[in-house]
Parts: structure tokens; sequence; C-alpha cells
């Protein structure tokens, strides 16, 4: 069976001081819906200035927040087409 490819946007922006690094992601679905995450990395003190590592991290919390939602999309429309409960998806 031959399948169409299907592509999804992403955006990630990044703000950041001294100390915070905070992400906001954005996802958009070929049924045009958007998804918004947010995450955030604090350095600690004693911690030397990588501002990348900051960005990693919070980009990967802000990545893992929009997975969730869409884990939960899913099982929304799962549940809408059976018109029954189903079981929960896991991670």
């Amino acid at each position: 069976m031959l399948h169409t490819a299907v592509g999804w946007h992403v955006e990630l922006e990044f703000k950041e001081d001294d100390t915070r690094t905070r992400a906001a992601a954005m996802v958009r679905l070929p049924d045009g819906s958007e998804i918004r995450g947010h995450g955030h990395a604090s350095r600690h003190d004693s911690d030397a200035n990588q501002p990348r590592v900051g960005e990693e991290v919070a980009g990967a919390r802000a990545l893992n927040d929009i997975a969730m939602q869409l884990l939960d999309k899913a099982h929304r429309e799962i549940d809408a087409a059976a018109g029954r409960p189903s079981h929960p998806i896991s991670v």
C-alpha cells in the first residue's frame, strides 16, 4: 500500500537571561490545528554559563509538552471514532 508523505511544521523560540531559558514550541498539523508547548531550564549559580545546554533542556521540555498533548488528542480521536472509551495511550 502506498502512503502519502505528510509533514509537520515545528517552531521553537527561546528567551534567555543569565540563569534561565524559556522555550515556546508550536507544531502545525495537517488538519490545520496548532499545538503549543512550553519548557524552561534554570542554571545553578555554580554551573558554567552554557546557553546551548539551557536551550536543549528547555526545548526538550517544550517538545515533551507537545508530545503529551498529541497523545491526548489522538486518544480523544480514537474514542470519538470508536464511540466508547479506549485504553490510554502510553508513552
